[in-house]
Parts: C-alpha cells; sequence; structure tokens
C-alpha cells in the first residue's frame, strides 16, 4: 500500500468501528464499509480514531482492524492509522504492527500533559525518532478533545523540523484564521507545504476550503457528500459547492452534537445498509425513541430537499434510508 505525503487531497473519512450486539467487532460490516469508501471513490480512509471508538479497543482488536481492511483494500485506499498509546513503547511497536499490516501512516495528536510549545514539539520530534523516518505522520490538531493548544507558529516549527509530518488535520473549533497563517507561511516561503485537511464533521467546509484546505479528514454519515462539495469547489464552482452542502447542513449539524453525535452517525449507517448494527461499545451513547424520530424526519427532509434543487441523482446514489 502506497504511503501518504504532503500531496494528500481530497475526503479521508474517519471510519466508525462497527460492532455486533455482544459488543465484538463486527468484521462483515468492516468489510461492507471498506467496499463502500472504495466505491465513492475516497482516496483513503483513517481507523481507530476518536470517532471510531478506538480508546475502547484493545491493542490486538486494533491491529486486527487495520489487517482487515487493508487485506479487504488490496492497494485500493490508502490506510491511516490512529496512534493513540500514551506509553511509547506500546506506540513503537503499535505503530510497527500497523505498518507491516499495510497502512499507510500513523495519526499522531499530541500527549495531554503538553503545555508549551518547546514540550509540543520536543514530543513530536521523540515520536517522529522513535516509530522511524520511514513513516509518515498526520498531525492532529484538535484541543476540544486533547486539551492541548497548538499555535500555528507551533505546527510550522513542527513541519520544519520534523520532516515525517505530511499531513496536518486541522481540527481546533473554531480555527479559520489559524488556517490562513498556516497557509501563509508556505506563501512567504518561510517552510514546506504540506496537505491540510479539516474534521470536526467538515462544519465549515466551505470556508475551509476558499482559506486553502485541501480537503477533510473527519466523519459524517455521507462522506460522499463532501467528495462533491470538493469536487465542485476544486473545479471553480465555489457556489454549487456550498449549494450542495448547505443542503446537508442541517443532518451536519445534528450529527455533530456532543455525547450522543457517535450514536446518530452509526444509526445512520445502519439505515444505509452499510454497518448492521448501531451500537456504540460501552460506555457509550444510545438512541431513544425521540432521537429516532427526530432523525427519521431530517433524512426525510434531506431527501426532499436535494429533489427540490434537481439533485435527483445525488438522492438515488447517496442511498438515503426510507
Amino acid at each position: 500500500m502506497s504511503l501518504i505525503d504532503s500531496s494528500a487531497r481530497g475526503v479521508y473519512p474517519i471510519s466508525v468501528t462497527p460492532f455486533l450486539d455482544n459488543g465484538a467487532i463486527d468484521f462483515d460490516s468492516m468489510d461492507r464499509l471498506t467496499d463502500f469508501f472504495i466505491d465513492i471513490g475516497v482516496p483513503g480512509v483513517t481507523l481507530l480514531g476518536i470517532l471510531g471508538e478506538a480508546s475502547k479497543l484493545t491493542t490486538a482488536e486494533s491491529l486486527a482492524l487495520v489487517t482487515r481492511v487493508t487485506r479487504r483494500a488490496n492497494g485500493r485506499l490508502r490506510l491511516i492509522a490512529g496512534a493513540s498509546q500514551t506509553g511509547f513503547d506500546d506506540m513503537k511497536s503499535f505503530v510497527a504492527a500497523a505498518m507491516d499490516a499495510g497502512a499507510s501512516g500513523v495519526m499522531v495528536a499530541p500527549a495531554g500533559n503538553l503545555k508549551t510549545e518547546d514540550q509540543i514539539l520536543a514530543y513530536y520530534e521523540s515520536v517522529a525518532a522513535l516509530i522511524g523516518a520511514d513513516v509518515p505522520i498526520a498531525l492532529q490538531d484538535h484541543p476540544q478533545a486533547t486539551g492541548v493548544y497548538m499555535s500555528a507558529a507551533t505546527i510550522g516549527r513542527i513541519v520544519e523540523r520534523v520532516g515525517t509530518v505530511q499531513i496536518v488535520k486541522h481540527e481546533e473549533g473554531s480555527g479559520l484564521r489559524k488556517l490562513s497563517r498556516l497557509r501563509a507561511q508556505e506563501s512567504d516561503g518561510g517552510r514546506r507545504r504540506v496537505s491540510i485537511l479539516v474534521g470536526n464533521s467538515g462544519l465549515h467546509l466551505p470556508q475551509e476550503l476558499a482559506r486553502g484546505a485541501d480537503g477533510a479528514n473527519t466523519g459524517v454519515a455521507f462522506p460522499e457528500m463532501l467528495i462533491e462539495v470538493c469536487r465542485r469547489f476544486f473545479a471553480g464552482d465555489a457556489d454549487a459547492s456550498e449549494n450542495l452542502y448547505d443542503i446537508f447542513l442541517p443532518l451536519i449539524r445534528h450529527e455533530w452534537q456532543a455525547g450522543i453525535g457517535l450514536a446518530i452517525r452509526k444509526e445512520v449507517f445502519r439505515r444505509r445498509g452499510l454497518i448492521a448494527c448501531a451500537r456504540t461499545r460501552a460506555p457509550g451513547p444510545a438512541l431513544g425513541s425521540a432521537d429516532h424520530a427526530e432523525l427519521t424526519g431530517l433524512l426525510t427532509r434531506l431527501t426532499r430537499r436535494l429533489a427540490q434543487a434537481g439533485e435527483d441523482g445525488l438522492v438515488s446514489s447517496y442511498r438515503l434510508p426510507a
């Protein structure tokens, strides 16, 4: 499998981890999800992110998931594996095993105890030395989850000093000005260019694309919408891109709810026939009757709005639930 690099562009979905009713990983559903990602034409996918409930998986389960997806993809997807181990020995062994299994790189967020720019820089330098110069890194900037704030200047220094950082996953909310500052560093000739892919469910994707993002590295229930939004934008039709995005915005906002958002997203995947069960691993959220009713209303409205906008082809291609 080819490695990720600084030319990464488009949509790299963050995959959910499907579970059976008994809490075990549902590998058959993971196969269907992998086939789905291939069919819609994404260049790659991320496993073992927050959306994938990585913290609830054992190391053996995490490696089994990476192995299953890389074998199923058979070179048709670049797979980024989340490396969230707190101990360096565990991280080193996991990354080596994941790369041996066919991963294309790893996503690394800063450790939660880092407070200063020097500490953050030293952390990434240490990680790069630990896992090796042949392992590309997607740097995850997600202070809402990690509690670690990285300024544009800090990220710029990391990119300069750590040559294996190929992607910046920009997930500060909202960090539009920060994105502009990161791109300005490059245009001023201050450092090499890296790919910037955005997260936060693509909540500000049209604006982020306009400020220089290369695409999205996030999880939503309709990743093919993000693909089409990016395609239209890169083709020079920003209005058409944002018009389509606007139709999906109520659902994106609904999915983005703290706490229950993962359960909502997994239920949409279930209704779309992509996973068999919407269960989250304990302790995790579950939808009640009112939640299901709200979701049904939003999906019904989404189907109607797509048809009204003349996006009839998308109604069928998006496999909207009845």
